[in-house]
């Protein structure tokens, strides 16, 4: 996938990379994934055991989902992308195991706008992975939350389909004046609300714009608007 990408895309790290925070302000070592010349091996042998539970059903699909991108995070296998790679891995397994929200809502969006969340799930679920004393289910709770949360999404567009124009209208302007950003583009909304029309968000935003309940900054499709 990452073949024809600058640097070592495709293939499997040849140094250290440890996973640092400076969030104390020094850099702090958070996780130490196995060195590179064992890559390969935990590699090939966790994906040969997950094939080998997921045909024996040995476990909820979600908590087997869950364990898996654990261990492949812990790892670490590539130099650089292994977050995008693991998100990628989640979604291709949920459509495989039938979770078919992952067609219409996108997982690594909702992923990413946790993030924080994310990240405190994972670092709670690897400690102790180097002596197999870690803990799964921060992480693999966190992944059926954000599932969860997909679902309802998917609901709620369903049920938006159907909802009259005014409607849509109303929204659209409930959610600029009351839960937008201070500063924020049309795109911003497009994806708060992908239910509605970008027709409908440009009508919105023009008759904000004419009563002067947002001033706009620039012009064109990258303008950004602002409440006064």
């Amino acid at each position: 996938m990452f073949a024809y990408s600058d640097g070592r895309g495709g293939n499997l790290k040849t140094d250290e990379n440890l996973i640092v925070s400076y969030e104390s302000g020094e850099r702090e070592v958070v996780f130490r994934p196995p060195p590179p010349e064992e890559t390969e091996f935990l590699l090939t042998e966790l994906f040969a055991l997950y094939e080998e539970m997921k045909a024996g059903h040995q476990a909820h699909p979600l908590v087997l989902i869950g364990a898996l991108i654990v261990d492949f995070l812990a790892i670490h296998p590539v130099a650089d992308g292994n977050g995008r790679l693991a998100r990628l891995i989640t979604t291709q397994e949920l459509l495989a195991q039938g979770y078919g929200v992952a067609r219409y809502v996108s997982i690594e969006q909702r992923i990413f706008e946790s993030k924080n969340t994310y990240h405190d799930r994972l670092h709670r679920s690897q400690r102790g992975w180097h002596e197999a004393d870690h803990d799964i289910w921060p992480r693999t709770t966190y992944l059926a939350q954000v599932i969860a949360g997909a679902y309802e999404d998917f609901e709620q567009r369903v049920l938006a389909a159907d909802e009259p124009d005014s409607n849509k209208q109303e929204r659209v302007q409930r959610y600029i004046l009351d839960q937008a950003p201070a500063m924020f583009r049309r795109r911003d909304i497009e994806r708060a609300l992908p239910e509605v029309s970008p027709a409908t968000i440009r009508l919105v935003i023009n008759a904000l714009r004419d009563s002067k309940e947002i001033l706009p900054e620039g012009a064109g499709p990258n303008a950004r608007w602002r409440r006064p």
